[in-house]
C-alpha cells in the first residue's frame, strides 16, 4: 500500500513538470510568471513534505515484526485495579502469563511509580485515609518449582517511600482509622507428608502489628486469625499454639493497645466472622472427641465489645433437642443473625474412628455427657447372619464401583460430589434468650438459606425428581418457606424446573420476606408470611419475559432478573433489551431504559456506587448499565434516573466498555475501553464521562509489531431464514481489494467479538494469525432441534459467501478451526463440504450415538442431559431419534471427506472421550483420507502444560502455512513420526 502512495506522488510530480508553468483554471486571470513560480515552488514543497512522510510511514512499517509464538507469554494483562478512597491514585497490577509483573501506582497529576510485583493477581490495597498503599509479592516459578516466599510492599503515598516486609502472607489495613498495618508471617511449608499417627501442626504464627505513623512493629505470636472490625476500633486475634498452650481469643482496643483475653482453653479456635455491622463477631471452640473422626465443635458468640464482652455459649451436648449421632459442623461458618438474638452453624453426622466402628461395646461417649446404660443381653435383631456363600474377610479387598440402575447420581459423579457430600451440613439456628436449638434442614429438605432480616428461610428439595433430572438434564425443584421461629416447613413452589448446571432461579427481598422465582413463562412472587403467590409480569404486555433467542430444547427459558428495589416493592428485570421496574403486587411494570427493543440496545447489568453499600438497589438514586448494540457492536454506559424513564449515555462507540468503578469518597470513575486493535486498557474519569483519561498502558511493546488492520461486520441469512452476522478481522498492512487466505473459527455464537482484543496466544487463532498475513472469519451459528450439524452448515456456509463477497477473504484459501463444540462442527462441516483447503478440530464429538451415553468425566456424569437440554439441541434420545442422531454424527459420513484434517484429542479428556477422537481418526484411515491426530498423554479437554500448548500452536501454524500459504508440509504432517523416533523429534522441536 505505501509502495502504490508514493508512485502516485511520483506521478504527480512527473505531470507538474511535464505541464511545464502553464497550471492556471479557464475561469482565472493570467498570473505573472513570479506568481507562477511561487505557487509551483509550494507545491513542489507541499509534495516533498509528502513524500517524507510516505517514506516515515514505509520505513515504520518495515521495521515492524510480525508475531512470534515466542510473544505470547511475554504479552501483558492488567490483573487487577482499585482507586484510592478519595480518588487522587490509581493503582494497578500489571503481568504477562509467565514472568514478574509489576504494581503502578499513579496520582493525580498523572505521575507514576512502579515497583516490583512477582507473578500473581490482585490489585494495591489503600487505606481507609488515602495514605498508603500495600500489595503482595510473590516471585513468578514455573509449574512444579518450589515456592518462594511472598513479600509484602508498603508504599507511603506522601512521600513515596517504599518499605519491603520479607517473608510476609495475608495483611489488612486497621479499617476506617487507617492506624496500622497488620500482616501475619508465613510458615515454613514441612517436607513431605507427617508421619502416621502425628499431631496437626497449629496453625498459629507471628502477628505484626505496624503503626504507620512511626513505623513502629508490635509482634503477636501463634496467630491462627485476625480481623478488625470496621471502624479499626477492635482488633480480634485468634491463638493456635504448640501443644494448644495460650489457645484462645484476644480483643485488643487499637486506641488504647490494651488487650483482653476474653475466651481460653486446651482447644483450637476457628472461623472468625464478624456480623454485617461488625458489632459482634462468632466463630467455633473444637477439642478432641474420643470416639468420633472429628473433633468436638461448640459454638462460641461474642457481643457488647469492650474488656468483658457478652459471651454466648451453645455445647449440644446436653442439649436433648440435638440430634442423636449429629454433631456441630466445622465446614460451615458460624454467624450472628439480625437483632443478634440468634447464631446459624452447620451440623453433620458425627462419623465414630473406624477401630470404634469394628467394636461390638456401647457407642463412644460424647465428650461431657453420661454413657447411657447398656444391657448385657445381646440384641439379636441388630446382627444379620451371614450369608452362606459369603468368603471370610481375608487378603486384600477389591477395587469394585457397583454402578446401580436405580442410582439418582452416576457413581462417578458420586465420586466427584464425594468432597462436598462429605462436608456438607444441615442449617441449624440457636436462639440465645430461649436457650433453644432449631434445626432447618434435614434429609426432607436439605438445601436452606436464610432470607435477609433473617424472619424466614428458604428450602430446596430436589429428591422426589432427582433421578429422572439427571436423565433429561431438566432440574425439577420443590421450594418451600421456612419460618424461623418455629422451623415450620411450608411448601411455596413445586417442581421449580431449571437446566441440570444451574439451581432454579429464587432470589429473596431485601426485606426477607418475599422471594420472586420463574415459572411457566412469567415471574412471581412469593409472600412467605402470607403464603400465597402473585404473578408479576401477566400483565405487562408490551414485553415479553422469556428468552425467545434461546434455542435450546428447553420451554420458555427466563430473561435474567437484575435485583430487588430495596424497599421490596419492585424487582428489575430484563428482557434481554430493556431493564423494566415491575411491582411485586402484580399492577404492571415501567420500562426504565425505554428504548433498548426498538433501537437494538441491550442494556445490562445494574450496579450502583455507595459508600455502605446495602441489600437491594435504591431506586432514588443513579443506576449505571453497560449499553450493547446487537446488531452494530457498538458498546457504551449509560445512567438511568428512575425517576425519569430513559437512559444517559455517558460512553458509546465502536469498542468494548467494562463495568465502571467508582472511587469510595469522591466522583471519580474507571472503566476499562478496548477494541480488536486497542488492548482493553483503564480510564479515569469524573461523573460526567466527558473526559476520561488513558492510566494503563498494557502493551506499549505492540507497536513495533504487524497488528490487525481492524474488523469488518458482515451479514447473512442463516437457519430458517435468520438474520446472522459475523466478526471478520483483517490482516495487518490490509490492502483494499487484496484477497486474503482466512480462517474461520468456530463455536456457536462469535460476532459479539468484534471489537474484542485478541492477544498474542498459544491458546487459539487470534493476533499471531492477523498479523502474519491471514484473515479471521468468526460467524455466528444458531440451531434447529434435533440438526446440530446440519444447523451449523446452513449457517456456516452462507457467511462463507458473505465474507468472501466483501472482496476480503480468498475463496480458494480457506481453513477451518473449531475446538470442542466448534471442533464436533469442524468434524462435520468437512463431511459437507469440501470448500476448506484443511481443517483443524480438536476435542471432537464424532459419534453422536455412542456420545449420548458416554460419560462427562470432568462432572463425573453421563452426557445424555447435555445432549436433551443443553448443548446437543436433541429432543430425546437416540433411540426415539435415531436417524437424527446419525445424519448429524460426522463419522457416518466419514467417505464424503477430502479436506486434509487435523485433529487434536487428549487420552485423558473428560468432557469429550479418546475414543471419540480414535474412533473418527480410524474410520478416516481406513479410508486413506489424509488425517492425522495428534494426542498430548495426561491432559484433559484442554492443554494445561505451557510446552504442549506451545508445541499445538507450532503445529496449527506450520498446518495452516503449508495449506494456504503454500509453505512446505512440514515431516510430521508429511511422512508421520515412528514411534522409535518420537523423541528425538521432540526434543529437536522444544522451544
Amino acid at each position: 500500500m505505501i509502495r502504490h502512495r508514493l508512485a502516485g506522488w511520483i506521478t504527480l510530480v512527473t505531470a507538474i513538470f511535464i505541464g511545464g508553468l502553464s497550471i492556471t483554471r479557464g475561469e482565472d486571470p493570467p498570473k505573472s510568471r513570479e506568481q507562477q513560480i511561487a505557487e509551483l515552488e509550494k507545491q513542489l514543497a507541499d509534495v516533498q513534505k509528502k513524500l517524507a512522510d510516505a517514506r516515515a510511514s514505509a520505513a515504520t512499517v518495515t521495521a515492524k515484526k510480525p508475531l512470534t509464538l515466542a510473544e505470547a507469554d511475554t504479552w501483558q494483562a492488567v490483573r487487577g485495579i482499585a482507586i484510592s478512597p478519595d480518588g487522587k491514585w490509581f493503582g494497578h497490577r500489571v503481568g504477562p502469563n509467565e514472568g514478574d509483573g509489576e504494581v503502578v501506582l499513579r496520582s493525580a497529576d498523572g505521575k507514576e511509580t512502579r515497583f516490583p510485583a512477582g507473578g500473581g493477581f490482585g490489585a494495591p490495597v489503600f487505606s481507609h485515609d488515602s495514605k498508603w498503599a500495600a500489595f503482595g509479592v510473590t516471585p513468578f516459578t514455573k509449574p512444579g518449582s518450589p515456592r518462594p516466599k511472598s513479600k509484602i510492599t508498603l508504599v507511603n503515598l506522601g512521600t513515596g517511600e517504599k518499605t519491603e516486609i520479607d517473608g510476609a502472607g495475608f495483611f489488612q489495613f486497621s479499617g476506617e482509622a487507617a492506624t496500622h498495618l497488620a500482616y501475619r508471617k508465613s510458615m515454613e511449608t514441612p517436607v513431605g507428608p507427617p508421619a502416621p499417627g502425628t499431631p496437626p501442626a497449629p496453625a498459629g504464627s507471628d502477628l505484626v502489628l505496624r503503626e504507620l505513623a512511626t513505623g513502629t512493629d508490635l509482634v503477636l505470636g501463634n496467630v491462627a486469625d485476625f480481623a478488625f472490625d470496621k471502624k479499626g476500633t477492635w482488633l480480634v486475634t485468634v491463638i493456635d499454639a504448640a501443644g494448644q498452650i495460650g489457645n484462645g481469643i484476644h480483643l485488643r482496643d487499637m486506641k488504647t493497645g490494651a488487650t483482653h483475653l476474653i475466651e481460653a482453653g486446651k482447644a483450637t479456635y476457628r472461623g472468625l466472622n464478624w456480623n454485617e455491622e461488625f458489632t459482634a463477631f462468632a466463630l467455633l471452640k473444637a477439642t478432641d472427641d474420643p470416639g468420633s473422626e472429628n473433633k468436638w465443635n461448640v459454638v462460641l458468640g461474642f457481643t457488647d465489645l469492650g474488656p468483658k464482652p457478652t459471651r454466648v455459649v451453645y455445647d449440644p451436648k446436653d442439649d436433648k433437642d440435638f440430634p442423636k449421632d449429629m454433631a456441630i459442623s466445622q465446614n460451615r461458618p458460624v454467624a450472628w443473625m439480625e437483632g443478634l438474638d440468634a447464631l446459624t452453624f452447620g451440623i453433620a453426622e458425627r462419623k465414630k474412628k473406624e477401630e470404634a466402628k469394628k467394636e461390638s461395646g456401647p457407642t463412644p461417649s460424647v465428650p461431657g455427657k453420661k454413657d447411657a446404660p447398656t444391657s448385657e443381653k445381646k440384641d439379636e435383631k441388630k446382627e444379620a447372619p451371614k450369608p452362606p456363600d459369603r468368603p471370610a474377610a481375608t487378603g486384600p479387598k477389591p477395587d469394585l464401583v457397583v454402578w446401580h440402575w436405580k442410582d439418582p447420581r452416576l457413581q462417578p459423579m458420586q465420586e466427584k460430589q464425594a468432597a462436598a457430600d462429605r462436608e456438607f451440613a444441615f442449617t441449624a439456628i440457636y436462639r440465645v434468650k430461649e436457650k433453644k436449638f432449631l434445626r432447618l434442614a434435614d434429609d426432607s429438605v436439605r438445601e436452606v438459606s436464610l432470607a435477609a432480616k433473617h424472619r424466614y428461610a428458604i428450602g430446596r428439595d430436589i429428591r422426589a425428581h432427582e433421578y429422572r433430572s439427571y436423565l433429561t438434564g431438566k432440574l425439577l425443584t420443590d421450594v418451600y418457606a421456612i419460618d424461623i421461629r418455629t422451623g415450620e416447613k411450608k411448601m411455596a413452589v413445586t417442581g421449580l424446573m431449571s437446566l441440570f448446571q444451574s439451581p432454579p432461579l429464587v432470589v429473596p427481598s431485601p426485606t426477607g420476606t418475599h422471594f420472586l422465582y420463574f415459572n411457566d413463562g412469567n415471574y412471581h412472587i412469593y409472600d412467605m408470611a402470607a403464603g400465597k403467590s402473585t404473578n408479576v409480569t401477566a400483565s405487562i404486555s408490551a414485553t415479553l419475559f422469556v428468552d425467545t433467542e434461546d434455542d435450546h430444547n428447553f420451554a420458555k427459558p427466563p430473561t435474567p432478573p437484575l435485583g430487588w428495589s430495596r424497599d421490596g416493592k419492585f424487582v428489575l428485570l430484563s428482557d434481554r433489551w430493556d431493564i423494566w421496574s415491575v411491582a411485586v403486587d402484580g399492577s404492571g411494570g415501567t420500562n426504565l431504559t425505554v428504548n433498548g427493543k426498538k433501537d437494538g440496545i441491550r442494556y445490562r447489568g445494574a450496579v450502583q456506587f455507595e459508600v455502605d453499600p446495602k441489600p437491594g438497589i435504591d431506586l432514588t438514586q443513579p443506576i449505571y448499565a453497560l449499553l450493547y448494540g446487537e446488531w452494530t457492536k457498538k458498546s457504551g454506559l449509560g445512567k438511568i434516573d428512575v425517576a425519569k424513564p430513559g437512559v444517559n449515555v455517558l460512553a458509546w462507540g465502536d469498542c468494548q466498555y467494562g463495568m465502571p468503578n467508582k472511587a469510595r469518597n469522591a466522583e471519580v470513575f474507571t472503566f476499562s475501553r478496548g477494541t480488536s486493535l486497542d488492548y482493553p486498557d483503564y480510564y479515569l474519569t469524573d461523573g460526567t464521562f466527558k473526559d476520561p483519561k488513558k492510566v494503563t498502558t498494557a502493551n506499549p511493546q505492540q507497536s513495533g509489531y504487524l497488528w490487525s488492520a481492524g474488523s469488518k461486520l458482515i451479514e447473512y441469512m442463516g437457519v430458517d431464514g435468520k438474520r446472522l452476522q459475523g466478526a471478520l478481522f483483517l490482516p495487518a498492512n490490509y490492502e483494499a481489494g487484496k484477497k486474503y487466505p482466512t480462517i474461520v473459527y468456530i463455536y456457536e455464537k462469535l460476532s459479539q467479538g468484534l471489537h474484542q482484543y485478541s492477544p498474542p496466544s498459544t491458546g487459539g487463532i487470534g493476533a499471531i494469525f492477523t498479523s502474519n498475513g491471514y484473515a479471521v472469519l468468526m460467524p455466528d451459528i444458531t440451531y434447529r432441534l434435533n440438526d446440530p450439524g446440519k444447523s451449523a452448515a446452513e449457517c456456516i456456509l452462507p457467511a462463507l459467501d458473505a465474507a468472501i463477497a466483501t472482496g476480503i477473504v480468498d475463496g480458494d484459501k480457506l481453513a477451518l478451526h473449531g475446538h470442542s463444540w466448534g471442533g464436533y462442527q469442524t468434524a462435520f462441516m468437512v463431511t459437507q463440504t469440501n470448500r476448506f483447503k484443511c481443517a483443524i478440530a480438536g476435542a471432537a464429538l464424532t459419534d453422536l450415538v455412542s456420545m449420548y451415553s458416554s460419560v462427562y468425566w470432568n462432572a463425573g456424569m453421563a452426557n445424555q442431559p447435555i445432549f436433551e437440554s443443553s448443548q446437543g439441541r436433541f429432543t430425546g434420545p437416540y433411540w426415539e431419534l435415531q436417524e437424527a442422531y446419525i445424519r448429524n454424527s460426522p463419522v457416518y459420513f466419514a467417505k464424503n471427506v477430502q479436506t486434509p484434517l487435523l485433529l487434536l484429542h487428549n487420552d485423558k479428556d473428560g468432557a469429550v472421550d479418546f475414543t471419540q477422537g480414535v474412533e473418527y481418526y480410524n474410520t478416516l484411515r481406513r479410508l486413506e483420507k489424509p488425517v492425522v491426530m495428534l494426542q498430548y498423554k495426561g491432559e484433559n479437554h484442554g492443554l494445561a502444560k505451557p510446552e504442549n500448548r506451545r508445541d499445538y500452536a507450532s503445529r496449527m501454524k506450520e498446518f495452516f502455512d503449508h495449506h494456504l500459504m503454500g509453505k512446505p508440509a512440514p515431516e510430521w504432517w508429511k511422512e508421520g513420526v515412528p514411534y522409535l523416533k518420537m523423541d528425538d523429534h521432540l526434543k529437536g522441536r522444544r522451544p
